[in-house]
């Protein structure tokens, strides 16, 4: 059989190319693989960050409304602590990129 890019792959093929990094090799670029095949996010534009997609962002609400529903239930109250970036990580930057500024706004 042909596609119109080329000679479709044989069944024997395709068995022996793992969609996925099989998750008991490498955890981390499991992850990694399934976030992007199932287009959840994709990576940012800052090292280390990623934009969350629609669907992955409908995932994560129905997640955090769960949990909600959960914390609440025991009686407690939420918290929320946003991203804390330590003053480090921040004059690490500054030692190699042009301009940076290691102060938060």
């Amino acid at each position: 059989m042909h596609t119109p890019l080329g000679p479709a792959p044989t069944m024997r093929a395709m068995a022996k190319t793992p969609v996925l990094t099989p998750q008991a090799d490498d955890f981390p670029r499991w992850y990694q693989d399934l976030i992007h095949k199932a287009e959840l996010a994709d990576n940012g534009p800052v090292r280390g960050t990623m934009v969350i997609r629609p669907y992955g962002y409908g995932l994560w609400e129905r997640m955090q409304q769960d949990m909600d529903a959960r914390i609440k239930a025991t009686g407690t109250q939420n918290a929320y602590f946003p991203l804390l970036i330590p003053q480090s990580y921040l004059t690490r930057e500054a030692e190699h990129v042009e301009g940076f500024a290691p102060e938060p706004p």
